[in-house]
């Protein structure tokens, strides 16, 4: 098998992935998972496709993550390895969207609006 990439993007997080058959490394910005991502939840949000899957020591994965922050970041590194493992083998597609592994989370932060301290948030009326 050659390398598979793919992209994922949340908020703005972008992922570029490059998956190749390995015993299960994970390198992301030349650094290892557990050293980048040291929170344990957001090391499990990234491996869900791969343990979904049952592939875990199957693929080494190597991603170059940029923008956004720690949460965003490793949701883009989870759509980017569902769509590279979809594009390894297709009939894996309907599994991983079941789990929603495949769909684009597409919210973003809302802009700030002029004459308001934030998006929505009002300056406190005063009739007097």
């Amino acid at each position: 098998m050659e390398q598979i990439n793919a992209v994922g993007r949340r908020k703005a997080a972008v992922a570029r992935v490059f998956v190749k058959e390995g015993t299960g490394k994970i390198v992301v910005n030349k650094r290892e998972l557990s050293e980048y991502f040291p929170s344990s939840i957001l090391q499990f949000v990234v491996k869900q496709p791969l343990a979904l899957l049952d592939v875990l020591e199957k693929y080494d994965i190597k991603a170059n993550l940029t923008g956004g922050g720690f949460t965003g970041q490793s949701q883009a590194l989870r759509l980017a390895i569902a769509r590279a493992l979809v594009k390894i083998n297709a009939d894996d597609k309907k599994a991983l969207r079941a789990e929603g592994f495949v769909t684009r989370d597409s919210r973003k932060v809302e802009r700030k609006k002029p004459g308001q301290p934030k998006a929505r948030r009002r300056f406190q009326f005063s009739k007097r």
